[in-house]
Order: structure tokens, then C-alpha cells, then sequence
């Protein structure tokens, strides 16, 4: 279903990467807002959301960026999109370089990469009936479908758990939950082959939430997809990822695969946020120690240099002040940036990281 003989949507000329390959890759990727004042609008500062990231995405796999509100994680999502100009730094998407391709150039891709926002309340037009809102990607793109438009939104909705006869509907009509799923079907519209997941649950009630998470894993089982999720609650991206990056002012401190990170995580903001995590089971509560950090998170227009956790972090030495700790693979596919990881195992040099 991803391939140009079998997906009338596919864009041509495009080469699809098989299991496994990369699909996805960003080298020092920037976004600095400037700040600007006076009569003649001079930029007198910026806010640094995004702070030169490096990682890469393979083939049908989730890949998860997690960390405290307002570490950037929106902001990389909307990057990966194209939905905000990067300042500096790749975007290579199948071999592609579309970090500044202009709106004409990327329309085609539109169709390859999506996105499902946070909120289902503020990305559904009030205005318009479900019919409309999933079946606008087949008229942006002009994509013609055997047995009509209608017909291909139907089936749209009944493949996310709503009913056809929910075509003529308003979104005012439906519940959160309800909502989020005709996001996904509008999103699924065109068979993606990547879409960016921005906390697609976090505004849904606790009930809801695994309904709308087993529904992407089903979604992305049956059409191939590759999703990367931004996400702040750790026990569902523990669930759903394949591979995680922890974020932090900006900045990925951690990358490493699911069972790696949660349990030997090495860089000392990973261990703190996974001490946070509530524990169901009654006879493990009590017995983890939680991290309380000092301090708020210090302002992304005035970064502290060096290592940007140093302000909060209690392993701090002089070093962490002043020399940035460079993301290096401490253990096999697990890297951190970080002067005195936790968990490392002994005897081992840090290699250079290759941003996998």
C-alpha cells in the first residue's frame, strides 16, 4: 500500500525506503524566534526553541520526543512538517533535503508527511461538516478516487471507529475523543508515510486515551506508517515508541531505545522525569525514590551555557558550567549528553554518536 504501483497517491519519482531504512533524518536543526522592539522593529534578542538537533527515524517505527513543556518538542514537530521555516541546520526526508523547499515544492510531499494536532477542538473548522474536513486533503491535492470522494470518506471514518453515516455531522457534535479520531482519518487521507503525532492524547479523558493509542498502533500496523510522537506523559510513550529522545531547553539530552531508556537511563533529567512516572502496582509504590528538582526551567532567551541542565541538576561540577557534553553513544543504540552519566556501563569509552 505504500508503493507507487499499488498507492494512486503516491508522489513519483520518489524511491520507497524499504523495513528498516531510514526515512527520516535532521542534522542540527534550529528554530530561534527573534525578539524585536522599538520603532524600527530591531531584533534585540530570540528565543531559542529549537537548539541543534540531530536523530534520525527509520521505516515503520515510532519514534517519541519526550520532556517538560516548553523544551521544544511542539516546535520540532511543526519543523518536521515544514509548518515553521528552520534557521538553520537539514531536514532529509527519503533522501530529499526539504529543510527550505518553498510552498509549490512541497505540496507534493504534503502528502507523504502529516500531522494530527494536539487539540480536536481547535483543528476541526466548526464550520464545516466531517464529510468536508477529511475529504479536503483528495481536493487540495486533486486526487481522484474510484467510487468518489464521498465514498473514500466513509470508509475513512469507519476505518478510525466512527460511522459513515457520521458524514454530514458538524464537529460540535461529536465528543473529544470522537473528534481526535476524525483528525487521524483526515490525516490517513492521502496514506502518509510519515506523520508527527503532537500529544494526540493529552487532551482526551484517561478512558479515552488508550482507545485513541491502540487505534495508531493499529493504523500504523495495517498502512506501514512511521509516526513520531511528541508527548509529555511517559507511561504512553513507554507503550507505543520503538525509540526515545528526551528533550530538554531545546536541546536532545538522551536518545535510546524504549527498554534502555526506562530502565537504565543515564542522563540525570531522564532519571528525574521517570521518577515522576506514577506506579500502579502497589508493591513497587513507595519503594522509588522521586527527584524533586530545584529551580524552575531556566528562560530559552538566556540559556545557561555549557550544560543547559547544570542549573537543576545535582550532580553538577564546574566542568557542566562551562563545556557542553556532546550526545555520545554510551552503550549500544543509547547515547546521552552528559559529563557524569548514571547507568554507564564500566570500562567503556563514549563513542562518538552517529545520530541514530
Amino acid at each position: 500500500m505504500t508503493t507507487a504501483d499499488t498507492d494512486p497517491t503516491a508522489v513519483p519519482g520518489v524511491v520507497e525506503p524499504e523495513m528498516g531504512e531510514e526515512l527520516l533524518s535532521v542534522t542540527n536543526l534550529t528554530k530561534h524566534f527573534p525578539i524585536r522592539r522599538g520603532l524600527l522593529q530591531r531584533q534585540v534578542g530570540a528565543v531559542q526553541a529549537v537548539d541543534g538537533l540531530d536523530f534520525t527515524v527509520k521505516k515503520g517505527e515510532t519514534f517519541s520526543l519526550v520532556g517538560e513543556s516548553g523544551c521544544g518538542k511542539t516546535t520540532t514537530g511543526r519543523l518536521l512538517t515544514r509548518l515553521l521555516e528552520p534557521t538553520d541546520g537539514k531536514i532529509i526526508f527519503e533522501g530529499r533535503d526539504i529543510s527550505h523547499l518553498g510552498d509549490g515544492k512541497m505540496r507534493p510531499l504534503r502528502r507523504d508527511v502529516q500531522m494530527i494536532f494536539q487539540d480536536p477542538y481547535g483543528s476541526l473548522n466548526p464550520r464545516h461538516t466531517v464529510g468536508k474536513i477529511v475529504g479536503a486533503p483528495f481536493r487540495l491535492q486533486n486526487v481522484k478516487t474510484e467510487g468518489g470522494t464521498k465514498k473514500a470518506v466513509q470508509e475513512l471514518l469507519e476505518l478510525v471507529g466512527l460511522s459513515p453515516e457520521h458524514y454530514n455531522r458538524y464537529p460540535h457534535e461529536f465528543s473529544g475523543g470522537q473528534r481526535q479520531r476524525i483528525g487521524i482519518a483526515r490525516t490517513l487521507a492521502l496514506r502518509p508515510k510519515l506523520i508527527v503525532a503532537d500529544e494526540p492524547v493529552s487532551a482526551l479523558d484517561v478512558s479515552i486515551q488508550a482507545q485513541v493509542v491502540n487505534l495508531l498502533e493499529d493504523l500504523q500496523d495495517e498502512f506501514d506508517l512511521t509516526y513520531v510522537m511528541i508527548a509529555h506523559d511517559l507511561s504512553v510513550v513507554r507503550h507505543v515508541s520503538d525509540r526515545v529522545a528526551v528533550m530538554y531547553l531545546g536541546k536532545i539530552v538522551e536518545i535510546a531505545d524504549r527498554v534502555g531508556l526506562y530502565e537504565t537511563p543515564m542522563h540525570p533529567y531522564t532519571l528525574a522525569l521517570l521518577s515522576a512516572v506514577p506506579i500502579p502496582d502497589t508493591k513497587r509504590r513507595g519503594k522509588q525514590e522521586r527527584i524533586r528538582l530545584q529551580g524552575d526551567v531556566p528562560s530559552p532567551i538566556d540559556p545557561p551555557p555549557a550544560c543547559r541542565f547544570h542549573t537543576r541538576c545535582w550532580k553538577a561540577q564546574d566542568i557542566c558550567k562551562t563545556v557542553e557534553p556532546p550526545l555520545l553513544q554510551l552503550a549500544p543504540g543509547h547515547q546521552a549528553a552528559c559529563h557524569f552519566p548514571e547507568n554507564q556501563p564500566g570500562g567503556e569509552a563514549p563513542k562518538k554518536a552517529t545520530a541514530s
